[in-house]
């Protein structure tokens, strides 16, 4: 099968200022170097910092400006060979969304929130099709009907905030396909959606390449996943291409100790080991093949939930307003150094159900009861007081850290405003000593949030709840951004926090192969209700309801022959 796409000898640097240059893809006069045959989903796979998205931004040098690149890119056309990296910006612009389109992680900063979702449709089916504007309204309007769109007509007057996150990357998927490139770069198109939205996207992408015969260059940190898609897998590691080969060799028989650890650190629904293994382990040798550490099923009850609800109230018309029910007659309890799991798909209401849970948005009715309190009905001076017993984790931490403050300042400003410790002095002695309980050293103490990765930057914000003694932690999404590896590390780290400190945790996730490991209880949640609530270990087993049995099915489980 002839080459579409050839990388060959690829290294990338970005100038650091000072005469410093980091090198991002090569190493010591060896570049990257691989081919995308016409007809082929080829999967480039590595942890966040592989390279693997800078490789596949250079193909249309989507770089910045202080990125240099070496080597050869050659784009076949026509049979004939042109070097992209040697190409000028008039010509690369001919070929982006024309010959070659991309889908990026975040549709929502991707897609402009000023211009309706028609009317981006529409731009480059003028710009590079040469269609008048009623010709490419239609053809949009296609294109959304293609892609699974609802009411393609009435969506193509939306905004792109009115939209879900999957419908988001539909659109995105669109936009891209609108000239009908030869090679799409979809860039971890699925890493935040619900495992549900992430199979309906894989498959709609397997579909349109069957349907147009395209080439699909797919980036992702997760093997699992792209065995479901990929033809041939490239495995990248520090710049460097670890190992490469067709997508059954690489799953049956990988060669290379890095792609044993990426196949093996994701948590599985069979079985529940105490730790999950991480990359390091892997390559080290190391094992922990102990059971997971059983609880104590009659300790204490720190929080009773009882028919908790939360509506939100619409505007429709000019005058009127609807009333939209986000949460509906919720009921649990939790008990110390215990973990309730709750998930569902985006939109199932287990987000707007724990931020009600810490009166981050407040309920419309029902209790929750905490050490004896109903926390729904406390003055704001009790409210202040509890809030230091419990916390929250968001799932993304650069929004939810304070980029003008140090990691020190982060840690210590909570200790200060409640009154723990008694000086400075004291108040950064412990937040040193809770970056040390972290896995992070003393050099972090000085640095911004912008410095670390994005596991570091959850390991922070972790931190900074346990400045102030909580007991309860409400996790949202905590891991869901994280790459496969950095995410068994942090689910280790809340485990020994949760055994060393008696923590209890309410873990949201749309994973459920992520809740397995971590919770005792699970609580599925649709449409604001729990539909179905049991241990771990039974919803697994034996779901009880059509819909977590949706979700169960939903979860990538790797390359299958025959599938």
């Amino acid at each position: 099968m002839s080459a579409l796409l050839s990388i060959q000898d690829l290294q990338v640097a970005f100038r650091m200022g000072r005469g410093q240059r980091a090198q991002a893809v090569g190493r010591s006069g060896m570049g990257v170097s691989f081919d995308v045959p016409e007809n082929t989903t080829v999967a480039l796979v590595g942890e966040s910092g592989s390279g693997k998205s800078v490789t596949a931004m250079s193909v249309l040098n989507l770089l910045p400006d202080n990125a240099e690149r070496s080597g050869v890119i050659t784009w076949h056309q026509g049979g004939q060979g042109r070097d992209l990296l040697r190409a000028s910006l008039r010509e690369l612009q001919a070929l982006r969304g024309k010959e070659i389109a991309c889908v990026f992680q975040d549709p929502m900063s991707s897609l402009n929130p000023v211009f309706s979702v028609g009317q981006q449709l529409v731009e480059p089916l003028v710009r590079h099709l040469g269609l008048n504007r009623a010709a490419a309204w239609k053809r949009a309007e296609e294109l959304l009907a293609e892609v699974g769109i609802p009411e393609p007509a009435r969506r193509m007057k939306s905004y792109p905030h009115e939209m879900s996150g999957g419908q988001q990357q539909r659109v995105m998927i669109a936009m891209a396909l609108a000239c009908e490139p030869r090679l799409l770069i979809a860039d971890e198109p699925t890493t935040a959606l619900d495992v549900t939205i992430q199979r309906q996207i894989i498959e709609l992408l397997a579909r349109l390449k069957t349907q147009r015969r395209m080439s699909v260059l797919f980036i992702s940190h997760d093997l699992g996943l792209v065995g479901e898609i990929a033809d041939e897998v490239v495995v990248m590691r520090e710049g460097q291409v670890r190992e490469r080969g067709a997508v059954a060799d690489i799953f049956a028989r990988p060669q290379d100790d890095y792609t044993k650890a990426l196949l093996a650190c994701r948590p599985s629904l069979e079985g529940n080991p105490r730790r999950l293994m991480v990359i390091d382990d892997h390559i080290a040798g190391r094992s922990d093949s102990g059971a997971a550490k059983v609880k104590d099923p009659a300790a204490p009850v720190i929080l009773q939930v009882r028919s908790l609800a939360k509506s939100f109230w619409l505007r429709q018309g000019l005058f009127g307003k609807r009333e939209f029910k986000a949460v509906q007659n919720v009921n649990f309890e939790l008990r110390r150094g215990h973990t309730l799991g709750v998930v569902g798909e985006s939109g199932s209401g287990k987000t707007t159900m724990g931020l009600t849970l810490l009166r981050l948005h407040e309920p419309t009715h029902g209790e929750v009861i905490f050490d004896g309190k109903n926390l729904l009905t406390l003055s704001d001076r009790e409210r202040l007081v509890m809030r230091r017993r419990i916390q929250v984790v968001f799932q993304n931490p650069y929004a939810s850290l304070n980029p003008r403050f140090t990691i020190g300042q982060t840690l210590i400003e909570p200790m200060t405003i409640h009154g723990i410790g008694a000086d400075t002095a004291e108040r950064e002695a412990r937040a040193r000593r809770l970056l040390e309980k972290v896995g992070l050293d003393g050099r972090a103490f000085g640095k911004y949030p912008h410095e670390f990765s994005g596991g570091q930057r959850q390991r922070v914000a972790i931190a900074r709840c346990l400045t102030l003694e909580p007991e309860m932690l409400v996790l949202d999404e905590a891991v869901s951004a994280l790459d496969v590896s950095v995410q068994a590390q942090v689910l280790n780290l809340l485990k020994d926090l949760q055994d060393e400190l008696g923590l209890s945790y309410v873990f949201i996730s749309h994973d459920l192969a992520v809740v397995r490991f971590i919770s005792d209880e699970v609580l599925v949640m649709k449409d604001g209700e729990v539909v179905e609530q049991a241990s771990a270990e039974q919803i697994l087993a034996a779901p009880k309801q059509d819909y977590t049995r949706r979700l169960l099915a939903a979860i990538p489980r790797g390359y299958r022959a025959g599938a």
